[in-house]
């Protein structure tokens, strides 16, 4: 089979008590409950509603023995009331908490970049080879006495790299790059093998959609060329709310799924935690019509890049009205939005750069048509591909390949519906139609028209837009990169994000990053411009890139003081 046929990665099967990953499996969905982990009655009843939402996993986070002690009470009440539904502790920093839950809960996670290293604190440090390795050796003795008691109990264990928490040793080695996220993570697993140990799940998270995508793709080839066959849990970190973190995390989530790799997955939203789940779902549902689909073949170009693809090479062409150009595509242009109705009321900065229906040079070619043979295509053209396969993205990426391979170099609009069973469903559906083709390069601009889902031109133009954004191939308002709260947020999560979008939602181009903690902050929004971090039960701290600027201040004044700080260093625009 061509690689546009859809094949699911082959992993060995894990289990996380009664739930089993990986192998044939269905794909599994997660979330995490919001709650203090001493809140026991409060914990107990989020659990069961993220549950009830359709999760097969739930994740409580544990940052001490104390929390990882009250697991016990937590699952216990759970199972009192009939719920079964396997639980999963979350550490940082502290090992002996990792200690205490792993033989309390079904399955540990634990991040390589706080575990054995210690907390990262942005230094440079000059190893030598000699003392690098020293330093890797202490891995296998850090994990042993956790690898014993997950043995004793049968405990499953997560391996869980996040972009914005890599270790200062990973950091000064290899920089904060998807190659350091992906040793990060081997240096575990080896250490596990080792060990003898291989219930094990791996998961590689960020807020930057390009680099998760392409560091799980790196850590599934790295792990394939070592005989490691472990399943894969899919995040992308600290996504959002609304409609953002839906797309970031569809488009993400999708395009690895789409690709056949991915186990169980969480959609990290700042919202209530059953929230999550329907979209995990409608993200699932699309992808198994991708698996049933019918294969396709077609030649595939050389020399691309199966991490993260450059762009496709292509010709800038003019597009035109009534011969007045309206603007350019290709080339090494942002890529452009187009719309059929010029009468829509279109938001500010999100306005269509193409009407269809006025375009001169747009050509309409179903995907199919280029796989069966190239037509002649005048060198001015602007090719619109459609297609009505349910692999969509996979069969038009097959067609650009074709492009590419007879040396045609028109730039590439892909145009797909917005179908689906409501709003959120539309979303996931059009962005794991049009994600994957961006994030690989192969368009040039995006034309999403309206459907069973969502009905509105101006709506659609948005989406195409947030898309574009969320693949960070063309940048048009504010992204907040929130993370979704937990049993350590310091703060109301939801409603601080609330006020910061509406007093920030003027501004272009500006990345904030809204933490509950500092164990998601100032790391985590590892490329943020600004960051809102909690410090400690109502204070806040707030930081220009990675330095923190003002510590500690009254969580009452934060907002007020994070404009201040954008205004003070000429970012407010």
């Amino acid at each position: 089979m061509s690689r546009f046929t859809y094949r699911r990665r082959r992993t060995i099967e894990v289990p996380a008590g009664s739930t089993v990953i990986g192998g044939s499996n269905p794909i599994r969905l997660q979330s995490m409950n919001s709650t203090s982990t001493m809140d026991t009655e409060g914990s107990i009843a989020q659990a069961e509603r993220i549950a009830a939402a359709g999760a097969d996993l739930v994740r409580l986070t544990a940052q001490g023995v104390r929390e990882a002690e009250n697991l016990t009470a937590i699952r216990d009440g759970l199972r009192a009331h009939g719920i079964t539904v396997p639980l999963v502790a979350d550490i940082h920093f502290n090992p002996r908490a990792a200690f205490e839950a792993a033989a309390r809960v079904e399955k540990v996670r634990i991040n390589p970049g706080n575990f054995a290293d210690p907390g990262r604190t942005f230094r440079k440090i000059n190893y030598t080879d000699e003392e690098y390795a020293a330093e890797r050796g202490k891995i296998k003795e850090a994990l042993r006495p956790l690898i014993d008691i997950c043995n004793a109990h049968g405990t499953t264990l997560r391996i869980g790299v996040n972009h914005g928490s890599l270790s200062d040793r990973i950091m000064s080695r290899y920089g904060d790059t998807p190659a350091g996220m992906t040793e990060s993570a081997m240096e575990y697993l080896r250490a596990c093998r080792e060990l003898g140990f291989n219930r094990i799940v791996v998961s590689i998270k960020a807020s930057n959609v390009g680099v998760m995508v392409e560091t799980v793709r790196r850590v599934a080839a790295a792990m394939e060329a070592e005989d490691m066959h472990y399943p894969l849990h899919l995040g992308v970190t600290e996504a959002g709310n609304g409609e953002d973190g839906r797309v970031k995390s569809a488009v993400g989530i999708g395009t690895l799924l789409a690709q056949g790799l991915g186990d169980t997955i969480r959609v990290s939203l700042s919202e209530e935690p059953e929230a999550e789940l329907p979209v995990a779902r409608m993200i699932v549902d699309r992808i198994e019509a991708i698996a049933a689909a019918p294969a396709i073949e077609a030649p595939e170009a050389e020399g691309r890049d199966c991490f993260m693809p450059a762009r496709r090479v292509t010709a800038e062409v003019s597009v035109t009205e009534a011969g007045r150009v309206v603007a350019v595509a290709g080339g090494d242009r942002m890529p452009v939005v187009v719309a059929a109705d010029a009468g829509a009321l279109y938001p500010e900065g999100r306005r269509p750069d193409i009407i269809a229906v006025r375009a001169d040079n747009l050509v309409e070619i179903d995907a199919a048509e280029l796989i069966r043979g190239i037509p002649d295509i005048p060198p001015g053209a602007v090719v619109v591909i459609t297609s009505e396969h349910p692999n969509f993205a996979a069969h038009v990426a097959a067609a650009v390949n074709a492009m590419m391979c007879a040396g045609v170099a028109n730039p590439v609009i892909v145009k797909l519906n917005a179908d689906g069973t409501g709003t959120d469903d539309a979303i996931v559906g059009a962005c794991i139609k049009a994600g994957p083709l961006l994030l690989d390069g192969l368009a040039d601009g995006l034309w999403i028209e309206p459907g069973t889902g969502i009905g509105d031109e101006a709506d659609t133009a948005s989406l195409a837009f947030g898309i574009l954004q969320a693949t960070r191939r063309r940048i048009t308002a504010t992204e907040y990169i929130a993370c979704p709260s937990c049993g350590r947020t310091l703060f109301d999560l939801q409603t601080t994000l609330a006020r910061i979008k509406e007093a920030t939602k003027g501004l272009k181009r500006l990345k904030i990053g809204v933490m509950g903690c500092i164990v998601n902050g100032p790391g985590e929004m590892a490329d943020a411009d600004y960051g809102y971090v909690g410090a400690a039960a109502g204070c806040v701290s707030l930081y220009k890139g990675k330095e923190c600027i003002v510590k500690n201040i009254p969580q009452e004044e934060a907002v007020e003081r994070l404009v201040a700080l954008i205004k003070d260093n000429g970012d407010w625009k």
